[in-house]
C-alpha cells in the first residue's frame, strides 16, 4: 500500500506543520482513519501541537523520541522497535483519538551531523526504509513532517516515502522554495524519490489580488498538481496549533471556512492513497507514555 506522505518544502513559514496537523486530525476526526505523524523537524513543532510541552519533555527525558530510535538504529547499530517509540491518544479533539505521534526533539540536528561525521547516510537510509515498510501495513495514513531546508535525513524520507506534499504560500520567496526543491529532486534520479502529490496552498489572503495571481501561477503549471482546496488565512488556524489541556470538538478547533478548506483537502489526500488491503490493528505504543496520555 502506497500511504507514507513526506510534507516539506524547502522555505520556512508556510504553515507546514499546521497542515499536517490539521489534516492527522481530520483523517482521523471524519473519515476514522488510523494516523501516524513522524515528526522529524528538531523544533518538534507538530509534537507540541499533538500534546502539552511537559508531557513532550518527559518523552524527550525518558529517551522514547524519534531522535533516540534513530540513534540506536544508525549510530549503535542496534535493534530497537519503532513501536516502541510511538505514542498513543494525543491530539485535543475529543473524537481524533486514532492520531499517533512518533514525537521529535531538538537532539535530532546532533544526530545528523554524527551521521554526516561518521557517513553513516547508508545506515539511515536503510533505517528509515525499513521503518517506512512496517507502518505502510499498520496505518491508513502516514504523515511525515519534514524540516524546512534539506537534510541527511530530510533526503531519506523524501526517497523513501511513496508521495511528497509541499505547502506554499502564495508568494515570491515561498514559491521560490518550490523551485529550489523542484532542482534538488532532479538530482540522481536514480536513486528514486517520493511522487508529488501536489502543491497546497495556504494561508491565502482572499483580498489580495498578489495572491491570486500567485495562485494562478502555481496552477498554471501541471507539474505542481496543486490541490484544489486552498487554506485561507485565519486566526482560527493559528489557534488550532495550541495544544488545549481540555478536549474540544472538530469543529470547534477547525470552524468555517478553515474547516472546510481542511475536509476538502483530506478527501483530495485519501483520493491520491492507493486503497489499502485489510490492516492490521495499530500497533500499542510504549505502556508508560500510553497510560500518561490517557491520564
Amino acid at each position: 500500500m502506497r500511504n507514507t506522505i513526506a510534507v516539506m518544502n524547502t522555505k520556512g513559514g508556510v504553515g507546514k506543520s499546521t497542515l499536517v496537523l490539521a489534516l492527522a486530525e481530520t483523517l482521523s476526526a471524519e473519515h476514522n482513519k488510523n494516523v501516524l505523524v513522524i515528526d522529524s523537524d528538531a523544533q518538534a513543532t507538530v509534537s507540541n501541537m499533538l500534546m502539552t510541552v511537559s508531557d513532550l519533555y518527559r518523552l524527550q527525558r525518558d529517551g522514547l523520541t524519534i531522535v533516540d530510535f534513530l540513534v540506536t538504529q544508525v549510530l549503535r547499530e542496534e535493534e530497537a522497535k519503532w513501536s516502541d517509540f510511538v505514542i498513543r491518544d494525543v491530539s485535543d479533539i475529543d473524537d481524533a483519538r486514532s492520531v499517533y505521534l512518533m514525537p521529535s526533539d531538538m537532539q535530532l540536528t546532533l544526530f545528523e551531523r554524527e551521521v554526516s561525521k561518521e557517513g553513516a547516510h547508508g545506515r539511515l537510509r536503510n533505517s528509515i526504509a525499513d521503518v517506512l515498510n512496517a507502518v505502510r501495513s499498520v496505518f491508513d495514513v502516514v504523515l511525515i513532517d519534514c524540516p524546512p531546508g534539506l537534510s541527511v535525513l530530510t533526503e531519506s524520507w523524501l526517497r523513501e516515502a511513496d508521495f511528497h506534499i509541499s505547502p506554499t504560500k502564495a508568494d515570491y520567496v515561498s514559491v521560490c522554495g518550490l523551485e529550489v526543491f523542484r532542482r534538488f529532486k532532479s538530482l540522481n534520479p536514480e536513486m528514486g524519490f517520493a511522487e508529488n502529490m501536489g502543491v497546497m496552498i495556504n494561508m491565502r489572503d482572499v483580498t489580495s489580488e498578489t495572491d491570486e495571481e500567485y495562485i494562478k501561477w502555481l496552477r498554471s503549471n501541471p507539474a505542481n498538481r496543486c490541490f484544489d482546496a486552498v487554506v485561507p488565512r485565519a486566526n482560527s488556524l493559528q489557534d488550532a496549533a495550541r495544544f488545549q489541556p481540555q478536549n474540544r470538538s472538530y469543529g470547534a478547533k477547525y470552524p468555517g471556512a478553515v474547516g472546510g478548506a481542511i475536509r476538502a483537502l483530506s478527501l483530495e489526500v485519501l483520493h491520491g492513497i492507493v486503497e489499502a488491503p485489510a490492516k492490521l490493528q495499530p500497533p500499542e505504543a510504549h505502556t508508560q507514555a500510553a497510560n500518561r496520555v490517557a491520564s
